[in-house]
């Protein structure tokens, strides 16, 4: 096992991640820009050094940076957490070259899923059903127009590269095509440096449900049950939960089997997420994210297994040590991601935090890095937050969730908490009949503050 180990990224997630380490007892060692110098997991790691200056591309982008922190403190191995330079192949391959274990998967397999052409390919090739699309990228708009007509409208253009919606357009008719294939390119450009783009079928009401699997060296390969992340907003999730209300036993059981049947052919390690559209009985691959996900406390609840735990002893090189029939599912989780954002407005509401409370009790768990005095720099992602709950029944869960959410105190800025306490309110989400529309047409369609 490791002896020592280098968190390369921030907030929340790089204290989930020390305290797996603390749990295993393993020193951590944190890496931070200027900006957070006062950061929670900064303050409890077991060594700090500062990588930069707030500018991510500087601190927590920066590949030499991190590298030289690594050598300067001695540690085994990395973990990059999510984000920043999570799933950057090139960093990967700099890590094992400079004598670090990487605590992922391997730079093949990042570089295989990270060209999301290459990846519906492979995984086309070992079982997956993915989306009807283009057969490969597209090269100009004459080239789009014709994959539409085969393909049949409403159309997505895609990114090849990337994530978070960036680069995607919709179209719902021939007239469109020419525009939209020219937006999705240059936001591909100004995102990624790559503009290559390519087309899938746009499904009118499909619900996004992922399939967590873990990997070992040794091609031990089980699946944790499933996600349905279908509360989201310009293809950003907001909220996820596990099990999904949207499938039954035999659903749930199938793309799990067949996820991991793949996972197994291509040979993957670590964690992964395959993710999928599912519509009318049906599942379509989208991608498969090469990293933990933000939401994997739900999944955790549910089964019972540190994920983090898990990507550690894997990247050691210890075997899994269970079967997909020692893996047991109870009850239900839901997770909440908080944002520093107007809940009206979704502005970005960096500022200092006053009154800060945390909700508890029994099956509440909030990942935050957040107290009373701290400064929300306005330099990263918004989410200061998730708020995560478990409880036997599904109904249970909502019942509680609504409990924790109006106990939760963050003063000083705004956050989506009023946005959370709505939605869990709604009919169509108590039901769980949602798709990954429904959010958008609710807060188009609703003031999200009381009264």
């Amino acid at each position: 096992m490791f002896d020592k180990v280098l968190i390369a990224n921030r907030g929340e997630i790089a204290l989930r991640i020390l305290r797996a380490c603390r749990e295993m007892g393993i020193k951590a060692v944190a890496v931070h820009s200027t900006a957070d110098n006062d950061a929670m997991h900064v303050r409890l790691a077991d060594e700090a050094v500062c990588i930069g200056p707030p500018a991510a591309k500087d601190s927590y982008l920066s590949t030499s940076a991190i590298l030289s922190a690594a050598t300067i403190a001695g540690v085994d191995a990395i973990h990059p957490g999510y984000g920043f330079l999570s799933e950057n192949a090139d960093f990967a391959e700099m890590v094992e070259e400079h004598k670090f274990t990487f605590i992922g998967p391997s730079p093949d397999h990042i570089r295989l899923m990270g060209d999301k052409i290459a990846a519906k390919k492979a995984v086309s090739d070992v079982g997956i059903p993915v989306v009807p699309g283009s057969d490969g990228s597209l090269k100009d708009a004459e080239q789009a127009r014709a994959a539409a007509d085969e393909i049949g409208y409403p159309v997505l253009i895609k990114a090849t590269a990337g994530g978070g919606g960036r680069g995607m357009k919709v179209v719902e008719s021939d007239a469109g095509i020419k525009e939209a294939f020219d937006l999705a390119r240059a936001e591909a450009k100004a995102a990624f440096g790559y503009d290559e783009v390519y087309m899938e079928k746009y499904l009118a009401r499909p619900r996004h449900i992922e399939v967590q699997v873990l990997a070992d060296n040794f091609g031990n390969v089980v699946h944790l049950g499933e996600r349905d992340c279908s509360i989201q907003r310009r293809h950003q999730k907001l909220l996820e939960e596990s099990p999904s209300p949207a499938l039954n036993e035999a659903e749930r059981q199938a793309i799990g089997e067949t996820v991991v049947t793949a996972v197994k052919k291509l040979g993957y390690r670590s964690v992964g997420t395959a993710e999928f559209l599912y519509e009318d009985g049906n599942f379509f691959f989208i991608e498969m994210n090469t990293r933990l996900q933000v939401e994997h406390p739900v999944t955790e609840m549910v089964c019972g297994l540190d994920l983090v735990r898990e990507m550690i002893r894997i990247a050691a090189g210890a075997p899994l040590g269970y079967e997909q029939s020692d893996i047991t599912f109870s009850g239900h989780s839901i997770e909440c991601r908080i944002t520093a954002e107007n809940p009206d407005t979704f502005l970005p509401s960096p500022g200092r935090i006053g009154d800060y409370h945390a909700p508890g009790g029994l099956g509440i768990r909030v990942d935050s890095g957040l107290y009373s005095g701290y400064a929300v720099p306005p330099h990263y992602d918004s989410m200061i937050a998730k708020l995560i709950v478990h409880a036997p029944t599904r109904n249970e869960c909502l019942m509680r969730l609504k409990r924790a959410l109006g106990e939760y105190v963050i003063d000083g800025l705004d956050t989506i908490i009023p946005l959370h306490q709505r939605l869990i309110d709604e009919p169509d989400f108590v039901n769980g009949d949602y798709d990954i529309h429904w959010l958008e047409r609710f807060v188009e369609g609703k003031k999200t503050k009381p009264g």
